[in-house]
């Protein structure tokens, strides 16, 4: 990334010039000026990519090689690597460097000679992996850390008596973060399954890295909304602001989202995963009228017959498709299909109709990458159940998963058919394929009883709840924030059966109405409650009071705070 290069990578102005020492061997001076680069300031290795110019033609590949990458020992003379940006805040080090006539050998290629000019393909190759692994890895773990912090929270904060969790406002938010969550896990782990298998698919990554960091933002909103005061009271206590502030890092970097979704995952993508597309592009190039002629019949086969396929699923909502599984899932796999053919159908249109323009439609492009992305996040949803042995208590966050694919599909759907521009059948698509389309929807909002039971689960101490957020990192040293939180909400949990027997005497007039603590010891007396009960009633209400209490800090405290954080980002 330069100054003038972020997304548009093709206009780096980094450059190195190729000349031949004295000693008759080959080198290349640099001169670059890079900023918001990981690591830069402490590396002992920069890679760096720049475009590399020949003017005596050394290589015998012209004046200009083309963009290539090169590793560059930072004690080499002329780099320049110390200082740092502030990235929200955020710890990690994000870095400017620049270089003065740099000269280092052609062997600082990376792969030596034969890698000059082939820069561009080992970037794309790295970030087609790396946007698949890095980004969504750290916004699944972030999300199952607000799994575990917003339910033990919502368990143990009280209000009119009662834990918020049992409250349908808090569910709601709850719901959302745990079923996110799940449909995030299952994404990544088959994403990475692919990374596993050698396979750099840049679609796909796209798509994992782009729908990963933007659910995560959600997530943390709802964190943070479920949280009230502890969430934007900041200090040791406080679990969510640091995530929540340094959030747009990971929507910014390695693409930024808004590019990627309306440039890479579909607008590049299409063309490239096509059939007969790129063929038919490569061979009119070329100038093969016969490898022209077979890529063109067999794209108007190929539209043919996902026309009828699209007609006869939509028709029949999927039901002449198979299923790979039988059971509670088998439907859903039924609608992918009937959505497939209906993406393919429409996408064959958009480039027909739109030709040369369509990246530049990028309203209509991100409709389709939301389209295609829900497509396969919902595929993972459905791989992850299977993988994980199909278990019973597991589909409520499975119908999460795949009724908000199906909604935001449609709603994609309907974005399409409503701006799309094709001569002559506009008025078709606006008018009666809209019509049908209403009438013939995907899917609908997730039900109450669904989130309901998704929210259940995550606040029940057991099993899922670990399996849920399993492979994060929980304090075990006591008076942590996260730690603390855990340790109050375990017990809560452990003391429910308790309160459920003062709660029935109260009811039954056994014991007078009052705050549950204010009963513990009259319930004891009249034997409702047994001593070690009591015992832990008590404990679990210090708990619960110190887990709910938030940071204060004197005048003269926060004053040295903040301009200690200013010192140190200086």
């Amino acid at each position: 990334t330069e100054p003038t290069a972020g997304s548009d990578a093709g206009s780096i102005t980094s450059s190195g010039t190729l000349f031949k020492g004295t000693d008759e061997k080959l080198y290349i001076r640099l001169n670059w000026n890079k900023r918001w680069i990981t690591l830069a300031s402490i590396s002992t290795l920069l890679g760096l990519a720049f475009r590399l110019n020949d003017p005596e033609n050394l290589l015998g590949k012209g004046p200009n090689v083309g963009i290539t990458c090169a590793l560059i020992p930072t004690n080499t003379e002329g780099v320049v690597v110390g200082r740092r940006h502030d990235p929200m805040g955020s710890p990690f080090y994000n870095c400017p460097t620049q270089g003065h006539d740099v000269v280092v050998s052609v062997d600082c290629i990376v792969g030596g000679i034969g890698g000059a000019g082939r820069g561009w393909k080992m970037l794309m190759e790295c970030l087609a992996a790396g946007r698949g692994i890095s980004l969504p890895g750290q916004s699944v773990g972030g999300s199952k850390g607000v799994c575990r912090v917003v339910s033990a929270h919502a368990s143990v904060r009280k209000q009119f008596g009662v834990p918020i969790g049992k409250f349908e406002g808090i569910e709601e938010p709850i719901a959302r973060i745990t079923g996110y969550t799940y449909l995030m896990d299952a994404t990544r782990k088959v994403t990475c399954g692919g990374l596993d298998l050698g396979i750099k698919p840049p679609v796909i990554t796209a798509i994992s890295k782009y729908y990963q960091t933007e659910l995560f933002r959600k997530i943390l909103n709802d964190g943070m909304d479920v949280l009230g005061g502890a969430g934007i009271s900041r200090g040791p206590r406080n679990t969510l602001a640091n995530a929540y502030i340094a959030m747009p890092i990971a929507i910014t970097v390695e693409g930024a989202n808004i590019m990627t979704r309306t440039l890479i995952i579909f607008g590049q993508g299409a063309l490239r995963a096509h059939p007969y597309a790129y063929q038919e592009i490569r061979s009119a190039e070329a100038g093969d009228l016969a490898a022209f002629d077979r890529a063109f019949w067999g794209h108007v086969g190929h539209v043919v017959r996902n026309s009828f396929r699209s007609f006869l699923l939509s028709v029949t909502r999927g039901r002449l498709s198979a299923s790979p599984v039988s059971g509670p899932t088998s439907g859903y796999y039924r609608k992918l299909a009937w959505v497939s053919a209906s993406f393919a159908i429409m996408a064959d249109i958009a480039m027909g109709a739109l030709g040369g323009t369509l990246k530049l439609r990028e309203k209509i492009t991100g409709r389709y990458a939301d389209i295609l992305s829900w497509m396969y996040i919902g595929l993972c949803t459905l791989r992850r159940f299977e993988a994980e042995g199909s278990r019973k208590e597991d589909l409520p966050f499975v119908h999460f998963g795949m009724k908000t694919a199906f909604t935001n599909i449609q709603k994609a759907f309907d974005g399409i058919l409503e701006n799309i521009t094709v001569p002559g059948l506009s008025w078709f698509f606006r008018g009666p394929l809209r019509w049908w389309s209403h009438l013939n929807t995907l899917g609908d909002e997730v039900e109450d009883d669904i989130t309901h039971e998704i929210a259940v689960a995550i606040q029940t101490d057991g099993e899922q709840r670990d399996r849920l957020t399993a492979g994060i990192y929980l304090p075990k040293k006591e008076g942590e924030a996260v730690r603390r939180l855990e340790n109050a909400f375990k017990l809560a949990k452990s003391c429910e059966a308790a309160e459920t027997k003062i709660f029935r005497a109260v009811r039954k007039k056994e014991l007078a109405k009052a705050k549950p603590p204010q009963l513990y010891e009259e319930a004891f007396k009249k034997g409702i409650i047994t001593e070690v009960e009591l015992a832990n009633l008590k404990r679990g209400e210090e708990l619960r009071l110190d887990a709910i209490t938030v940071d204060d800090f004197s005048q003269e405290e926060y004053v040295g705070q903040r301009e200690s954080q200013s010192a140190s980002r200086a």
